[in-house]
């Protein structure tokens, strides 16, 4: 069944069509989930909510954009909405907006190893850093997102990636490295 199809299923509450939809997703937007939560039981969580929030709305997704792009918008808004409700998310003021490089390539470490080092972030950097490095959002974005300024949103990425900077370069690569099969 193509894509439009299975969207009109769901529309009409098909069971078999809205299961098709989840098996054809679940993996994406967990891994997004994962992303913006603290560990595998809330981003499981996260994704529980968010297919719920996608069966209950489908029918006022228009077509316009990717299908996928407005499940994903979704997942982070649910994740975000939960931080707001549960979490204080505290905006640092500061000017400290310089860049950070990490001089370890990256390219050394498993996407599991630098996805459990950002997972560690305290909320509002995480949420800071994956929606502008990971999931391209403006400051000016995030800040209406998170409800802080533009300068808090700088200053919250700033010291993300000094945290990320320090966890990285006291971890030797190599016993992270990926193997050639992609695992550690």
């Amino acid at each position: 069944m193509n894509l439009d199809k299975l969207i009109k299923a769901c529309i009409r509450q098909d069971r078999r069509s809205q299961e098709q939809l989840y098996q054809l997703y679940k993996n994406t937007l967990f891994v997004l989930c994962l992303k913006y939560c603290p560990n595998s039981m809330e981003a499981e969580d996260n994704l529980h909510d968010t297919f719920i929030e996608i069966f209950s709305t489908i029918k006022n997704y228009k077509g316009k954009g990717s299908f996928e792009g407005w499940m994903k918008r979704i997942a982070i808004n649910k994740a975000i909405t939960k931080y707001k409700k549960t979490y204080d998310l505290v905006p640092i003021k500061d000017n400290q907006t310089e860049e950070i490089l990490i001089e370890n390539d990256s390219d050394d470490y498993s996407l599991d190893f630098i996805l459990s080092k950002v997972q560690e972030l305290p909320n509002q950097y995480r949420l800071v850093f994956n929606l502008y490095e990971l999931d391209d959002y403006s400051h000016k974005e995030i800040a209406q997102m998170l409800d802080i300024t533009e300068s808090t949103s700088k200053s919250n990425l700033y010291r993300a990636k000094i945290i990320l900077k320090e966890k990285l370069t006291h971890v030797k690569p190599s016993n992270y490295i990926k193997s050639s099969n992609g695992k550690q």
